[in-house]
């Protein structure tokens, strides 16, 4: 590696790993962040203790004088004055995840999509440790894989999630199976455009070669179109239609039709999961363990055993015959969609937070449907009612927890409460897990 001097932008857990990575390679490494030095804590403790000294820099382009690299945490918007004067000095920018992916001597499955990334990641892992396989799971989820590459390098399979911002400045990152789940409009003000995001997403295979296995969603037309440019071999799931090569529902069941052929079978009673995307999901999974090796039966016990992530559709508890349930991570308008679309119930839907420049008013005809009172809160409240208040029924308040008690006095019984923000967290919570376990928490307080 031919490098003297790298800038990392940001002190969270990637760029900490990362700062770590290039410093115990002897290269000299500034680290800067939005924040002042005093307010770095324990981040600043973790610099202090790596074996080659680290520079704290001033947060601004002035930093780049001598510097061969810049490495952004995730969250750094491409339009990020270091950034744009790297770019302009043809500085190289490299993500965490393709800085790593070139040390990287484990095979790697690497999953994307706007939502369900977390979910089939998971899964992925929890197939493959019940095979008896060694895996690393981590990536967007968990532990960076900067981490990893650091280390002893023991697993048979590294299982990354990836997300559209880590894909920003990828440029050899080559996972041998790669999945897309899916591409629903979200992060718009990051990328800057719904062609953008769609495409940082597909690069995802841009390094795959034909002996790689790519999959896709089978009810995105766009993925057809796709599937045609993708120097590997691909495959698809769908919950709606059949087809030639991948899995889709017959019946009961979810058949996966092989390369060779041959077909396999899972009952659909083996998932634990709800909802349409959910089944989705299990698909994707399921072929990318079969990619990997996997016996059928080793994956259906696996999938029977599999109970899902915490603050996604988590059921938290019923009152008085109402049953509250948290999908706090459902940030984007898709993931609400599919929230919403995975009851049979009447909801009491909780929708707001931050804005992500997402397209609420497609939400009306699954609101017209499914859900018969809409409480919004959060920074974004008077633009989501303004969207599609005129068309639903709905009721504003200021901070999610008045959110939730209203829902609580509008609810009958049988009816559920779903926290589905479509929003990110940030105006009143430190994330999406910060906004779940309060919203858990107030609820056992009804």
């Amino acid at each position: 590696m031919n490098i003297k001097k790298a800038a990392v932008i940001g002190i969270g857990k990637t760029g900490l790993a990362t700062a770590a990575f290039l410093s115990k390679r002897g290269i000299h490494v500034l680290v800067t962040d939005e924040k002042p030095p005093a307010q770095w804590g324990e981040a600043l403790t973790f610099l202090k203790n790596l074996p080659t000294e680290i520079a704290i820099a001033p947060y601004g382009p002035e930093i780049l004088t001598g510097v061969d690299l810049v490495v952004p945490s995730p969250g750094i918007y491409p339009a990020n004055a270091i950034l744009r004067e790297a770019v302009r000095r043809e500085i190289e920018v490299l993500s965490e995840l393709e800085l790593a992916s070139r040390f990287l001597k484990t095979p790697m499955v690497a999953i994307t999509g706007t939502n369900g990334k977390t979910t089939t990641t998971s899964l992925i892992g929890e197939i493959l440790r019940n095979a008896g396989k060694k895996v690393f799971v981590g990536g967007n989820i968990g532990e960076p894989l900067i981490g990893y590459t650091d280390g002893p390098q023991d697993a048979e399979w590294a299982i990354i999630e990836v997300s559209s911002f880590q894909l920003q400045w990828a440029k050899n990152f080559h996972p041998k199976i790669a999945l897309l789940l899916n591409v629903t409009p979200d992060h718009i003000d990051y990328h800057g455009s719904m062609e953008a995001y769609r495409e940082m997403k597909e690069r995802i295979f841009a390094c795959q070669t034909p002996d790689d296995l790519a999959i896709l969603s089978g009810d995105e037309n766009d993925s057809f179109s796709l599937a045609e440019r993708l120097p590997a071999r691909a495959e698809f799931f769908s919950s709606s239609r059949p087809v030639l090569s991948g899995m889709f529902r017959e019946g009961k069941n979810l058949v996966h039709i092989l390369p060779d052929g041959n077909r396999d079978e899972y009952p659909l009673e083996i998932m634990n999961l709800p909802g349409k995307h959910n089944m989705e999901n299990v698909m994707a999974a399921i072929m990318a363990a079969r990619g990997c090796g996997c016996a059928p039966a080793g994956i259906a016990a696996a999938v029977a055993e599999f109970r899902g992530l915490p603050h996604r559709i988590e059921f938290v508890s019923e009152i008085n015959g109402v049953r509250f349930y948290d999908d706090s991570k459902g940030t984007n308008v898709g993931a609400v969609l599919r929230a919403v679309e995975s009851f049979t119930e009447p909801l009491v839907l909780l929708l707001g937070g931050r804005d992500k420049e997402g397209d609420f008013d497609s939400l009306i005809p699954a609101i017209k449907k499914m859900v018969k009172e809409t409480v919004i809160f959060g920074e974004a409240r008077e633009k989501i009612n303004s969207l599609i208040g005129k068309e639903v029924k709905t009721t504003v308040c200021t901070t999610l927890k008045d959110a939730l008690q209203t829902a609580y006095r509008m609810a009958s019984p049988g009816d559920a409460v779903l926290l589905s923000p479509g929003c990110s967290s940030f105006d009143e919570f430190k994330n999406y897990k910060d906004r779940g376990d309060r919203f858990q928490e107030w609820v056992k307080q009804l």
